[in-house]
C-alpha cells in the first residue's frame, strides 16, 4: 500500500492520542537506513527512540530470531521455563554493576521495568516513597507518569496521578541549576515530603533522554549514593535510553564508578524486540513472595535469542569502540555549528548520546523550540529522521545506530547544516 493509503487508514482507525503525526510509512530497513512505502530513502538519526544501537535488523539478531521461531515461541516462563530467560539473565548479571551478586527480572517495555523496580523497592524497604528528579522520563504507565519529570504531554488529559510520589532539581548548570542546588533539593524533598525512614528509593536517568541528554557528574551521583547509604534508602539507575552502548560504555553509570542498588534497561536490549530488564542486588531482588513478579509475555523466547544476540554483537564487534568514535565525530561537527550558527549552543556528548541547543540568544540562553520543530521538520522533508527533546523542546537529540557508515553519517550531518542554513 503507498503512503496515502496507509495514512487514510490510520486517521479511520488509529486513536489521535496513539496516531504518529509522520506521513511516510516504513516498509523496510537496513543498519542506519529507511524506506518508505512509496520507496523514498530516509537516514534514520532516532534510531526508533534510542531502540537501534547495532542498526536496523542486524543480520546476527535476525538470524537468532528465526532460528528461535523454530523452536518456541511462547510458553509464558512462569508457566515452563525455557533457556533464553535464565541465559539472559546470567549475561546481565555479569555485566551490569549493581552491588554484590545480581538478580534479574525480565519484562517487556522500559516502563514496566520502572514499574518493577518500584515494585521491587517497595518489599526490600517495606517504604512507599519514591524520589524524581525535574526533566525526569520513566515511562506512560500511571506510576511512571507520576515520576516523569513534564507533564505535558504524558499527564496532561488523564486525571490525578499516583502518590507518593516527590521531586527534586535535576543539575543542569546550562538552566541554571548547579550541582550544589540540585543536592540542597534533594536534602530539602526528603525534609519537607518524602521522610527518609518511608522512602523506599531515589530514580534517576545518569543521562536524562526525554528531558535534554543532560549528563549527571561523577560527584553528584556519588552524593546520591551517600544519601541513600545514610537513610537506607535504594538507588534505582534508570538506563532504557542510556544503555547499551549508547554512552561509549555499556551502561551509562559506568562512566561514575557509582554502583546502584537496582538498574532498569530496555530500548537497545534486543534491537528493536520488545524486552527490558530490572537487574538488583541479590537480596533487594528476592524480597518479594513467591509469583509477585512477572507477566504474560515477559522475557519471550524471541526476545531473549535478540537479547542474546546483541551482546554478541557488542563483543564482536567492537560496539563501544564505535560509540565512542561516533561521539568525537559528532562533537566534532556540533563545535563547528556553533562558531557558524548563532542559534546553536551548549553541543554536548557522553559518547554517542550527543546533543546540542538551539536558542534565540546565547548570551542569555533563550530557548527556541519553534527553530527545533522547524529543524526536525524540515530535515524528514529532506530524507532525514531527526528528534528534539528537553524541557523546553529546544534540543536536538542523536539517536542513530552506532553502527552507521561514515559516508551515511556525514550526509545527514550535511543535511542538517544545509537546513540550518535556509532556516536562520
Amino acid at each position: 500500500m503507498s503512503n496515502a493509503e496507509l495514512n487514510e487508514l490510520k486517521n479511520k482507525y488509529v486513536a489521535a492520542g496513539a496516531a504518529s503525526p509522520a506521513t511516510a510509512f516504513a516498509a523496510r530497513a537496513e543498519n542506519s537506513e529507511v524506506w518508505d512505502a512509496d520507496g523514498n530513502r530516509f537516514i534514520d538519526f532516532a534510531g526508533g527512540i534510542g531502540v537501534l544501537n547495532v542498526g536496523h535488523r542486524h543480520p546476527k539478531v535476525v538470524a537468532a530470531v528465526k532460528a528461535q521461531l523454530d523452536k518456541v515461541m511462547h510458553t509464558c516462563q512462569t508457566v515452563m521455563p525455557y533457556e533464553g530467560y535464565v541465559k539472559v539473565a546470567e549475561k546481565l548479571s555479569q555485566i551490569v554493576p549493581v552491588r554484590g551478586h545480581a538478580k534479574v527480572m525480565l519484562a517487556n517495555s522500559g516502563a514496566e521495568a520502572l514499574e518493577n523496580a518500584i515494585k521491587v523497592a517497595r518489599a526490600a524497604t517495606g517504604r512507599s516513597n519514591v524520589v524524581c528528579f525535574d526533566g525526569g522520563y520513566h515511562g506512560r504507565t500511571f506510576y511512571t507518569m507520576a515520576m516523569n519529570g513534564k507533564v505535558a504531554p504524558y499527564q496532561t488529559d488523564f486525571g490525578p496521578m499516583p502518590g507518593t510520589v516527590f521531586r527534586a532539581p535535576y543539575p543542569v548548570p546550562y538552566h541554571g541549576v548547579s550541582e550544589d542546588e540540585a543536592i540542597r533539593g534533594l536534602k530539602m524533598a526528603l525534609k519537607t515530603d518524602a521522610n527518609p525512614k518511608d522512602t523506599a528509593a531515589i530514580v534517576l536517568e545518569p543521562v536524562l533522554g526525554e528531558g535534554g541528554f543532560y549528563p549527571a557528574s561523577t560527584s553528584f551521583l556519588t552524593k546520591i549514593r551517600e544519601i541513600c547509604d545514610e537513610h537506607g534508602i535504594l538507588m534505582i539507575i534508570d538506563e532504557v535510553q542510556s544503555g547499551f552502548g549508547r554512552t561509549g560504555k555499556m551502561f551509562a553509570i559506568e562512566h561514575s564508578g557509582v554502583e546502584p542498588d537496582i538498574m532498569t534497561m530496555a530500548k537497545s536490549m534486543a534491537d528493536g524486540m520488545p524486552i527490558s530488564a530490572i537487574v538488583g542486588t541479590d537480596k533487594v531482588m528476592d524480597a518479594s513472595g513467591p509469583n509477585s513478579l512477572g507477566g504474560t509475555y515477559t522475557g519471550s523466547p524471541t526476545a531473549c535469542a535478540a537479547a542474546l544476540a546483541v551482546m554478541e554483537v557488542f563483543e564482536e564487534e567492537n560496539i563501544l569502540e564505535k560509540s565512542q568514535a561516533l561521539g568525537e565525530k559528532l562533537a566534532q561537527r556540533f563545535s563547528n555549528w556553533e562558531s557558524k550558527f548563532a542559534c546553536v549552543d551548549n553541543s554536548r556528548n557522553m559518547g554517542a548520546m550527543a546533543a546540542f541547543e538551539l536558542v534565540s540568544d546565547k548570551t542569555d540562553r533563550t530557548p527556541n523550540p519553534e527553530l527545533a520543530a522547524a529543524l526536525c521538520k524540515k530535515a524528514r522533508e529532506e530524507g532525514l529522521i531527526l528528534l528534539s527533546c528537553g524541557m523546553y523542546g529546544n534540543t536536538i537529540r542523536f539517536l542513530m545506530p552506532v553502527t552507521i557508515r561514515d559516508d551515511v553519517l556525514n550526509e545527514g550531518l550535511d543535511i542538517i547544516e544545509s537546513c540550518l542554513d535556509s532556516l536562520v
